[in-house]
């Protein structure tokens, strides 16, 4: 009697096992959610500065909240924006907002079951390619230290603010119909 192998022509003795080889379709295994996890919680937490991204489990990023917040406060009453102090109460809370949605968005993707890094966000930093924090960090450095040497009226400057409003709308309308335009291809 022949066996299956020997008609298929493989020239294999019956009694060797065959080489396994993985299926074409096999993919690894969808990751485990944490249900214990309430993006609903963590928003409402994230109301107190830290504490949403201290219940995430990003510690340090809930003491970088903390300082931020700290300094922002802490600018504003000092009185030396020099008539800027209702910009920095929008600056206060957005940022404020942005806890909240930050670390709704950071448990969402923890109950996913989807790895979750220290200073993970809502903006896809690391991600990009493109260094984001250091650009924005000199970008600022660079600006208060041309207000300090009188190279720059730091107040008439951000009387054109609305600018940068105007550009970001734009970028995302081009970015918008830039990935229309490529799906379209």
């Amino acid at each position: 009697m022949e066996t299956p192998a020997a008609d298929a022509g493989f020239g294999q003795s019956p009694y060797t096992a065959p080489a396994y080889t993985a299926p074409a379709y096999s993919s690894a295994p969808p990751p485990i959610g944490n249900t214990d996890v309430s993006p609903g919680l963590a928003f409402m937490l994230g109301l107190i500065p830290g504490v949403g991204a201290i219940y995430n489990g990003q510690y340090s990023k809930g003491l970088i909240h903390v300082v931020i917040v700290g300094m922002m406060i802490s600018l504003m009453s000092s009185g030396s924006l020099g008539g800027l102090e209702p910009l920095m109460g929008l600056l206060i809370a957005a940022f404020w907002a942005y806890m909240c949605f930050e670390a709704y968005h950071t448990a969402r993707q923890r109950r996913a079951g989807l790895i979750v890094d220290e200073f993970s966000s809502l903006f896809p930093v690391k991600g990009s390619g493109f260094p984001v924090a250091p650009v924005v960090l000199i970008g600022f450095g660079i600006i208060f230290l041309l207000n300090n040497l009188d190279l720059l009226d730091i107040h008439r400057a951000l009387r054109y603010w609305p600018v940068l409003l105007i550009g970001m709308g734009a970028y995302m309308l081009y970015a918008r119909y830039g990935a229309a335009a490529k799906k379209e291809q």
